[in-house]
């Protein structure tokens, strides 16, 4: 089972506002649930895919900002496998005593100009035109993920700042919860250009709404990728953790346009 983009807001929402409490954790459980940083829609859905039909073991994915998944998890959410765009999360988490370890390093992110097939702007990997479009008016709204919460967004507002745009773009900005749903802002119109995670515009819906261009990584901070087994850990939500590092799961995840450490 998984959780789209058009469930995700209300799904989180409840999750993070107790709705009928939370059920309480199994390790035993056959459907172990996996929580991951929004970035990885679809990347995970295809590797769940695979892995579901490689072993008969189903998951559930729920999607959402990695701040906002790892606040849950800190409250004693059920979850079992937690995948982070923000290491640091991580290493925060372990340190609660809620992981079995550290974790690993899955994948390093890059951040990515969409631009909707109807905007007024043109994609240009130096951002020029999305800067002459905040000077002439024809950018009126640029969607990023909430940099309170989200990876990207932090790095979205690294981009902006390191082209001294950050100010300048402050009326304009609309912020999605996390980084799916900017992008999603981005590809129905709703605002004329997104600075989003890279590997959600190589889904052929993104590439049928508009173009997109990745970042050059030096603007932001590096967007490494950590993911944790959160205690009780069963074997089923074990075995995805150690399928995910196999040399067929990266290959997924290169197609999306994630990178891999030395």
């Amino acid at each position: 089972m998984r959780t789209g983009w058009a469930g995700l807001v209300g799904l989180i929402a409840l999750a993070l506002h107790g709705g009928a409490g939370p059920a309480r954790a199994d390790a035993s459980t056959d459907q172990p649930i996996v929580v991951a940083a929004a970035d990885l829609n679809p990347a995970l859905d295809e590797l769940a895919h695979q892995f579901e039909a490689e072993t008969g073991h189903r998951l559930r994915l729920i999607y959402g900002s990695s701040g906002n998944l790892q606040r849950q998890i800190k409250q004693g959410a059920p979850f079992q496998l937690f995948l982070s765009a923000d290491e640091s999360l991580v290493f925060d988490l372990a340190k609660t005593g809620r992981t079995r370890d550290s974790g690993a390093l899955y994948a390093i992110g890059r951040l990515a100009l969409f631009v909707g097939k109807d905007s007024p702007l043109r994609a240009d990997v130096q951002l020029k035109d999305l800067a002459a479009a905040l000077q002439d008016g024809r950018l009126q709204r640029l969607a990023l993920a909430n940099p309170e919460h989200a990876p990207y967004g932090r790095a979205a507002r690294e981009v902006l700042q390191h082209l001294g745009l950050w100010e300048r773009a402050q009326a304009h900005l609309v912020m999605g919860e996390n980084v799916a749903q900017a992008a999603q802002f981005a590809a129905t119109g709703a605002a004329q250009a997104g600075l989003v995670a890279w590997s959600l515009t190589r889904a052929p819906r993104f590439r049928e709404a508009g173009n997109a261009l990745a970042l050059p990584e030096s603007w932001h901070a590096p967007l490494r990728q950590r993911m944790v087994r959160i205690e009780p850990c069963g074997e089923v939500a074990n075995a995805f953790y150690a399928y995910l590092q196999t040399p067929a799961a990266r290959a997924i995840l290169a197609s999306y346009g994630f990178t891999f450490p030395e």
